[in-house]
């Protein structure tokens, strides 16, 4: 015989198991709160009629944010008719192994660092730092190729955007020289 006491701990183990047999709920979760955001964003956009054509400016966040809906909630119908996620069986990655919140905070640090400097520091100072930083937090350590490498492919991205595509890009204090 069963008392309460005895049933809420293992009604608690049972809710546990449930939550982490469905995990990917939380993707679900995820999907549809950035549908909601994105939808929200593009019906409370304030257009002009006047700058309208066809297509305005609404009609692909609305669809994106429609099928951000769409794709949350076939998945949690998949998710709780049994559907799972296979894990990933790549060549190199050992499954059984933590993440390496090191390197996901310097990552994230460095973008960040990157993303304030681009207005100050312009687009070129900005890149190469994130290409070096991001070089660095994934294990490189030639800092004698890294710098160049890194400003090298910052110029050359701004090069492409800023004047072969006409995407304006912050260029700081290198803005007359390149």
């Amino acid at each position: 015989m069963t008392t309460g006491t005895d049933r809420a701990p293992k009604e608690a183990a049972g809710r546990r198991a449930w939550l982490r047999d469905h995990s990917e709920l939380g993707v679900c979760a995820l999907l549809l709160g950035l549908g909601v955001l994105v939808l929200t964003d593009a019906l409370t956009m304030d257009v002009d009629i006047a700058q309208r054509g066809p297509v305005g400016p609404r009609t692909v966040p609305v669809a994106v944010g429609a099928g951000l809906l769409v794709i949350a909630a076939l998945l949690a119908v998949d998710v709780l008719r049994g559907g799972r996620g296979r894990a990933e069986g790549g060549e190199d990655v050992d499954l059984s192994e933590p993440a390496d919140w090191r390197t996901v905070l310097l990552l994230s640090g460095i973008f960040l660092g990157a993303a304030v400097l681009i207005e100050p520091a312009g687009f070129p100072v900005a890149g190469a730092l994130l290409f070096w930083g991001a070089a660095f937090a994934l294990g490189s350590r030639r800092v004698d190729r890294d710098p160049l490498i890194a400003a090298a492919l910052s110029l050359i991205t701004y090069a492409v955007f800023d004047k072969l595509l006409g995407v304006p890009l912050p260029g700081g204090p290198l803005m007359g020289v390149l």
